[in-house]
């Protein structure tokens, strides 16, 4: 008989060892009266145990408080654990052990220390569970029986024979360390309960635990219940649904699901859809008649077939091919436009004789309210198709463009197709608006996904995502708008046929609001014509003083603003018939001008007058330059960017190197400062086109001599003084007239530019080409008998 079976036969736990070795475990606690095996791989536990196996085979469990560590300390073990026999122990061939204990008691360590044989002992006090059974005990212990056969029950994962082996034990100890070890609670708790040493604490402990896990199991219990009959019912719902169209197939009769799906097939028939779209559609609808018509699923399929059927397929409206009607529309419509205009007319041309053509791809690139957009309306009804509009403002995704696929919830096609979908047929004019202002971001390019769409070789097959089938858009005329070509992308811009649009000079805008924006402002507020008259002197002066803007929509704004002062005023004024609005009483309706005519600084001593070209249209430029001594630093102010430094740093070489040929003294760069500065300083300023004005005023003020008045120049200069080709020409010599400038200088690299330039224009300011700096000196400064020379 072994040692333990004296003790167990004794009831004397005082015959267990003071000192045993430790078997840390990590993921389990072990109770008194638990038989458990154990796999044990660590090299101071094998040796633990193959000692205790020779002597007592007694041997203490103790639970670590931190699974990861491979060898625990003192610090990283929890003080109570269970003394336990070894009942069997078997060695495995990688070196591990497997062994088979009995918990006997519970116990708490003393000492630890490593001893000499290399595992770690411990000094244990174990504790007596020897308690009283009070009546008080009894209605616990039959509590915790009564909870523990309710959790038994409700939980699929325990065998019904524990309930029933856990009624027969008598003992109060032993009952709360038999239900402990067979409740999922986790490691802290079980721990919790193993060092509750009083019998009854115990207990009520593991009535608490079993009240929550009870609780806990009756709402899984409940959710579980809740899916099952749902499960149920959806079964019950198909069963009765195929029973239903059973009886109907046998009746001839079809439910409203039946009817929908051929409906459905019957329009893919009717329909000129393309032979993979048909075939895509039928497989769908294939798919949609075996589904439950509610379900998810068969929503979806819905939706995908109607837009295969929403969109336009070879569906074309007959294009109106009169060439004098469609330039009367386009002439009655917009003042001016030449190009435009001429290019629609040749389309047509073309279409009359070859009757298909690749939809051209036309880019509007011009200032704000210049009519971008508003032609290209004219356009839709000059050839007689409808019109869709997208503005692209703002775009960053490419799924607006392509759509998202069908895999996502709530996924729809892209603007392309959505729009094809609006206009109703398959050759319509395609506005794509602010083109320059789309953006990028984690969500794609849309640029890139326009390159298809706006490619004559590409777009007879695009293929949206949602759709996923290829839709030709060849027929579509596509018209995009932006206001400059440098936020458009070289890929995308070299499929535009660019047109540009100028601004407009004040004798146009003068024909374009006598013509179109008086009448249309007094039928929108509801004037007569006989109520109202503007004479053409009032009309300068809105222009001129109340706006500053290459297009004419402030202008529109203006003369909409006069017609709301005159309709209150009629509404007021009973006895007028009708007001007169003249250059003498203007300013009582619109108030005080807006603007300053004398916008710029008379050129002088080194003030020059620059052009420059901005999204709005051109605009004048105050170049001034001041001189003080110093030790020859160049300061430049006016928030300019680094292309205008630059040009200024050239400018400054070309002045430097040529100071001999303009009288200037070698010393002046030296011992002077110079300063740059263009005026409106809080305006970002950038560009090689100032450089012929930076380089004569620069000029000017080294030598002393005032610049001309009313000239004004534009052109890149390079250190060796040639002037380049710049931009915007129409654009820059629009503004100079606007100011009153009466001669402009530029590049003769842009003599070509002079053909887009008003003939009124050119009548009323000399333009002057240039090559080099050098003419620009003998033409800009004041002629005087005696040369001041810098001192």
């Amino acid at each position: 008989m072994s040692e333990l079976d004296k003790v167990s036969s004794e009831s004397n736990l005082q015959n267990i060892p003071k000192m045993l070795p430790m078997l840390p475990v990590r993921d389990v606690v072990v109770f008194p009266a638990m038989v458990l095996p154990l796999a044990v791989g660590r090299e101071k536990s094998i040796r633990a145990l193959e000692e205790t196996m020779t002597s007592n085979r007694l041997i203490f469990v103790i639970t670590q408080k931190n699974l990861q560590i491979e060898d625990p300390t003192p610090d990283d073990i929890y003080k109570i654990g269970t003394v336990c026999e070894i009942l069997q122990m078997l060695k495995m061939p990688d070196g591990t052990l497997k062994i088979l204990i009995e918990c006997v008691a519970r116990a708490e360590w003393t000492e630890f220390k490593l001893n000499d044989k290399g595992y770690v002992e411990v000094g244990i006090s174990v504790f007596d569970d020897d308690i009283e059974k009070t009546p008080e005990i009894e209605a616990i212990m039959r509590r915790t029986i009564s909870l523990f056969e309710q959790y038994v029950k409700l939980n699929p994962r325990m065998p019904m024979e524990i309930s029933i082996s856990v009624s027969n034990i008598q003992e109060p100890s032993k009952l709360a360390d038999t239900i402990a070890s067979h409740i999922s609670i986790k490691n802290n708790e079980k721990q919790a309960i193993l060092e509750a040493t009083n019998p009854e604490k115990r207990l009520n402990k593991i009535t608490q635990i079993l009240n929550a896990e009870i609780e806990i199991l009756n709402i899984e219990r409940r959710i579980q219940n809740r899916v099952r009959n749902q499960i149920e019912k959806n079964q019950k719902e198909y069963y009765l649904n195929e029973q239903m169209k059973a009886i109907q197939k046998e009746l001839k009769q079809k439910d409203d699901n039946s009817k929908e799906i051929d409906e459905l097939r019957a329009k893919i028939k009717a329909s000129s859809m393309s032979k993979q779209a048909g075939e895509i559609a039928e497989k769908e609808l294939s798919r949609m008649e075996k589904m439950m018509p509610m379900s998810p699923e068969a929503s979806v399929i819905r939706t995908y077939v109607e837009w295969l059927l929403d969109i336009p397929w070879q569906k074309l409206t007959e294009d109106n091919l009169d060439l004098v009607r469609a330039k009367a529309i386009l002439d009655d419509d917009h003042y001016g436009l030449e190009k435009v205009k001429e290019r629609v007319v040749e389309y047509l041309a073309v279409l009359s004789r070859v009757k298909k053509i690749k939809g051209p791809i036309l880019c509007f690139i011009g200032p704000p309210g210049v009519g971008k957009t508003s032609i290209a309306k004219s356009v839709a009804r000059s050839l007689g198709r409808n019109l869709v509009r997208i503005s692209m403002g703002g775009v960053k995704d490419e799924a607006e463009i392509r759509g998202h696929r069908r895999t996502y919830i709530g996924s729809m096609p892209g603007k392309i197709i959505q729009s094809m979908k609006k206009a109703g047929s398959s050759n319509p004019v395609f506005i794509l608006d602010e083109i320059d202002k789309m953006g990028s971001d984690w969500r794609g390019d849309p640029s890139s996904a326009l390159l298809e769409v706006l490619d004559p070789e590409q777009n007879y097959s695009f293929n949206d995502h949602y759709l996923d089938i290829d839709y030709d858009l060849s027929d579509v005329m596509f018209i995009t708008t932006a206001n400059t070509l440098n936020n458009i992308p070289t890929t995308l811009l070299d499929r535009l046929e660019v047109i540009r649009f100028s601004g407009y000079t004040d004798e146009e805008k003068l024909s374009i609001a006598i013509k179109y924006l008086i009448p249309k402002q007094i039928k929108d507020h509801g004037l007569k014509e006989t109520e109202l008259t503007i004479n053409d002197d009032a009309i300068k002066i809105i222009i001129s003083n109340y706006t500053h803007e290459a297009g004419v929509r402030n202008l529109n704004r203006e003369i909409a603003n006069l017609c709301r002062k005159i309709t209150k005023q009629l509404s007021l004024e009973k006895d007028k018939q009708a007001i007169a609005v003249t250059s003498a009483n203007i300013e009582d309706y619109l108030g005080i001008p807006h603007y300053e005519r004398d916008r710029i600084a008379d050129n002088d001593i080194g003030v020059v007058t620059g052009l420059a070209w901005t999204e709005v249209g051109g605009e004048t430029l105050t170049i001034e330059v001041n001189m003080m001594k110093g030790k020859g630093i160049l300061s430049l102010t006016g928030k300019l960017g680094d292309v205008m430094k630059e040009s200024v740093q050239a400018a400054l070489t070309y002045v430097k190197s040529s100071a001999k040929k303009l009288g200037i003294k070698d010393d002046v760069f030296k011992d002077t400062d110079f300063h740059v500065h263009v005026p409106e300083g809080a305006v970002p300023k950038d560009g090689p086109s100032a450089g012929l004005a930076m380089a004569t005023a620069l000029a000017s003020v080294c030598m002393n001599i005032p610049v001309k008045k009313k000239i004004a120049m534009t052109g890149e200069i390079t250190l060796r003084g040639r002037a380049l080709a710049i931009g915007g020409l129409k654009e820059k010599v629009l503004a100079a007239y606007r100011e009153g400038i009466t001669t402009v200088l530029f590049p003769i690299g842009n003599k070509k530019d002079l053909a887009d330039i008003p003939e009124n224009v050119k009548k009323k300011i000399k333009m002057i080409p240039v090559k080099h700096m050098d003419e620009v000196i003998n033409i800009v400064f004041e002629k005087t008998t005696n040369k001041k020379k810098t001192k």
